[in-house]
């Protein structure tokens, strides 16, 4: 069943990676950073719906369960943002894949309007073409011909946007899409990533570190691409992806429109990696978010990221860490409490019911994969 639900996902995505580019619902969550105190009620075993229902929250099995995460949510691979979610926290991304469905009216409202003001910059540089798809190579040979077809549109230096990025990192696979790639006036490859926000402030530092750690990591993953350092071995292993089958005839087409003549998902994805490497593209340079009012679409401000590799490599190491079965979930450490007041998994939450918060500023050892 669940290889059904994974199916249906990747199908129904089939322009690009479904990886979540804004984070704007956590805006709801930024209270006051002096607020860190703890409510100590107890925890309930169930979890509220968004109708006032109450479903049952299954018993972690950490201990007695020898499945990994990637395992137990039968993933294939992981998006950029699963990451940086728990470089927010670790311990509510976990409850958000337990319960995928589980977002309030309000936010689901700001995601909405967030993915508006997306979609418009994006037809603002190209249009969309519908294609009916039955296969999941079908849905992976339409992202590759997006793909081929940006690479050419920024060897001429234009602007593209939803560009989407794949690598294996640590053992697994990422994928993602980057907003925005151009080239600047003195001709440095420049990534933007769009984040609105539904009031006009700026983002705490808290949220910012998250959008500066996804950006940074979308800037390792297609470095590694443009320097031939992913394979389509590594793909075709982690998706269980069949090279041979032959394409259907809707996807032929919008191949052969584009000047591609292949008959296979493996005759794409020659041509792609062909044109990543052979190419003359560079390594991104600069890397900027640009906070947007949703309101009026207009710029709160910029923040310019400094890509540091040794310390993303290491955040990386430690959140795949949980992913491969490796250690436990985490949750925020004390000074970061205030996160917990508006969680929608406050009352569930077993980092809380463990004194979890306060004891990772006692442990702090216990954060480090050895």
């Amino acid at each position: 069943m669940a290889e059904t639900r994974e199916e249906e996902r990747v199908l129904g995505n089939a322009s690009g990676f479904s990886d979540l580019s804004d984070s704007e619902f956590l805006e709801l969550e930024e209270t006051q950073e002096s607020c860190a105190s703890i409510s100590k009620t107890g925890p309930s075993s169930e979890l509220p719906e968004k109708d006032g229902k109450l479903i049952s929250l299954p018993k972690w099995k950490r201990g007695l369960d020898v499945s990994s995460p990637m395992e137990r949510f039968h993933l294939k691979y992981l998006y950029v943002t699963d990451l940086s979610t728990q470089n927010w926290c670790e311990q509510q991304m976990v409850y958000g894949k337990e319960f995928p469905d589980f977002l309030t009216p309000e936010k689901v409202a700001i995601l909405e309007t967030g993915a508006s003001i997306h979609l418009a910059r994006e037809l603002e540089v190209h249009d969309f073409v519908t294609i009916p798809i039955t296969t999941k190579e079908d849905a992976w040979a339409t992202k590759f011909l997006n793909i081929l077809s940006m690479i050419s549109t920024l060897q001429s230096e234009g602007c593209i946007r939803e560009f989407p990025v794949f690598g294996e990192v640590e053992g697994v696979l990422l994928v993602g899409v980057i907003d925005e790639l151009h080239y600047t006036t003195k001709g440095e490859l420049e990534l933007v990533e769009l984040k609105t926000r539904k009031r006009p402030l700026l983002p705490l530092e808290a949220q910012k570190k998250k959008d500066c750690f996804q950006v940074s990591l979308y800037k390792y993953i297609f470095d590694a691409m443009v320097q031939g350092k992913v394979t389509p071995a590594s793909l075709i292993h982690h998706v269980k992806l069949c090279p041979e089958k032959p394409l259907e005839p809707s996807v032929l087409r919008y191949a052969q429109q584009g000047g591609f003549s292949v008959k296979s998902l493996g005759d794409l994805m020659e041509l792609v990696f062909l044109s990543l490497t052979l190419s003359d593209l560079p390594v991104i340079d600069i890397l900027k978010i640009e906070y947007i009012y949703q309101e009026t679409a207009s710029v709160l401000g910029t923040e310019f990221v400094a890509f540091e590799e040794k310390e993303l490599r290491s955040k990386v190491q430690h959140y795949i860490a949980y992913w491969m079965g490796h250690r436990e979930p985490q949750g925020v450490d004390v000074e970061e409490a205030w996160k917990c007041h508006t969680c929608s998994y406050a009352d569930i939450c077993e980092w809380r019911k463990d004194d979890g918060v306060l004891r990772s500023t006692l442990e702090p050892q216990a954060k480090k994969t050895k």
